[in-house]
């Protein structure tokens, strides 16, 4: 996608052809800064420090942290090690487990000097196979936003409500929820986005409001509680979310506050639609509600925050009282009974197994 004009996805080889980079996401929007990775022990810090972060994207570092594992140790015990290190990382996305399952199968049998090379190129295949599958999400995703833009009166734009960043920055290129927007905005569809600010690491503020304004996408910022105010006075015509894990019944985590959008939704009866690629369904849950980990992150995320002053500079500062614990809860499920729709590279459906299991038969 675009960054002052030129193209960019969010994770490559350096010259080197072995350095992992990445975009150092913690440091947006203020600044725009690239971060090598040259060991294993700097990937799983990317994760767990969200200098990365959204599932695929998650995936793909994994994936690349196995290689640089492989270059420092390809024992079976340097494979054994690179796995639990980097699955420790982050508890609820499951292209995290997916890419890494993948990498250790795929690497086990083979020669210990062979692992590398072999780690690094199913790495980057990942990566592209990341991007046409999200590409193919913005597919089917637009067709959406083309019923509703046909079906309004007149000729304004369709009012999307999104929720934390499911756009580029979340995967390798184009990204879930957004890519249908970036699909029908270069279409000439016209299209404004509500962007949530998505307490407490404010991803929608920081990030998704960042990447729309690259693309020239029409969006404006809302509190997190704006939501249902909008909602109420006609001014959200579509919600469109992402999902770091759907369980096989349709249920759907994603960051905290999305359950409370999608009551919003169905109580003012506007469409509620999660976009999603395939490695993020978790076949073997059933309930996500009571089966999805939720993960718990340092209480700080909540009592300070991070943003630039009048000077330029960027600094922290404390929210709250001296001494007030904070709960500081990731994510959140909805109900697929609350999910108008589950939008998948293979098409749009029903958020149930049978909605599921047509579309990917071969999983059933």
């Amino acid at each position: 996608m675009n960054i002052n004009g030129q193209a960019h996805r969010t994770i490559w080889l350096a010259d080197d052809g072995w350095t992992v980079e990445i975009i150092d996401q913690t440091r947006l929007p203020h600044r725009f800064e690239i971060e090598p990775l040259t060991t294993l022990d700097a990937a799983a810090h990317a994760i767990r420090a969200m200098l990365v972060r959204g599932a695929p994207l998650i995936g793909a570092t994994a994936a690349y942290g196995m290689a640089l594992a492989m270059r420092e140790d390809s024992s079976d015990a340097g494979l054994d090690k690179a796995y639990a290190l980097l699955n420790a990382t982050r508890p609820t996305a499951i292209n995290l487990r997916w890419a890494l399952d993948d990498m250790r199968a795929r690497l086990r049998d083979q020669p210990q000097d062979q692992r590398a090379d072999i780690a690094y190129a199913r790495a980057a295949q990942m990566c592209d196979e990341d991007v046409a599958i999200n590409s193919a999400i913005g597919d089917h995703g637009l067709e959406v936003i083309r019923a509703v833009h046909a079906a309004a009166p007149g000729d304004g734009p369709v009012n999307i409500l999104t929720h934390c960043n499911a756009g580029w920055l979340a995967t390798v290129d184009w990204g879930t929820a957004l890519a249908p927007i970036y699909k029908a905005h270069d279409l000439g569809i016209p299209v404004h986005v509500w962007a949530d600010e998505t307490r407490p690491r404010n991803q929608g503020a920081a990030l998704t409001a960042w990447e729309l304004g690259q693309h020239g996408v029409s969006h404006a910022v809302i509190a997190d509680n704006a939501g249902g105010h909008l909602m109420q006075h006609g001014m959200v015509d579509l919600c469109i979310t992402g999902t770091d894990r759907t369980a096989a019944s349709g249920d759907v985590a994603n960051k905290i506050g999305t359950y409370l959008k999608a009551l919003a939704a169905r109580d003012n009866e506007i469409p509620f639609y999660v976009a999603l690629p395939s490695p993020t369904i978790d076949w073997t849950l059933s309930d996500g509600v009571r089966d999805i980990p939720i993960e718990e992150r340092d209480q700080q995320e909540v009592t300070h925050i991070s943003g630039k002053t009048d000077a330029g500079d960027i600094v922290s500062v404390q929210l709250t009282p001296d001494g007030s614990p904070a709960g500081n809860y990731a994510f959140d499920v909805t109900p697929a009974r609350l999910v108008t729709g589950l939008i998948t590279e293979r098409g749009v459906c029903p958020a149930s197994r049978d909605g599921l299991a047509g579309l990917f038969p071969e999983r059933v």
